[in-house]
């Protein structure tokens, strides 16, 4: 029984399911806003908050953690120099999930996730 499991399994299994969140969180990052499903993104968005946390303070412990996290190092990069001093002052909540149409294929319900 999944008895208070609190992880979205998103109908794939522990690996697939690790690769698709950390490329799915590298392009938030590269791309500062993505079109995906409402559970993906709503599986994400905690762990991106995480990292930005980790990013406003730069050293090497948080880089290391970061960069375990993220498939490609330009992403992490862009982290320490951009996102983390963006929101210094920020206590959090640096992301948004704005609903748009349902996807025409098979109606998923699609969002728009990006920073604030």
């Amino acid at each position: 029984m999944r008895h208070l499991k609190k992880t979205k399994k998103l109908s794939r299994k522990k690996g697939p399911r690790q690769a698709l969140l950390k490329n799915l969180a590298q392009s938030i990052i590269l791309y500062e806003k993505v079109k995906t499903t409402e559970a993906k993104a709503k599986v994400v968005k905690p762990q991106l908050e995480r990292m930005i946390t980790r990013a406003k303070k730069d050293n090497l412990h948080s880089r290391r953690q970061i960069m375990s996290k993220l498939p490609a190092k330009n992403a992490a990069r862009k982290m320490f120099e951009v996102i983390g001093p963006r929101y210094k002052d920020r206590k959090g909540g640096y992301l948004k999930i704005t609903k748009l149409n349902t996807r025409k294929g098979d109606s998923a319900k699609m969002v728009q996730i990006e920073f604030v």
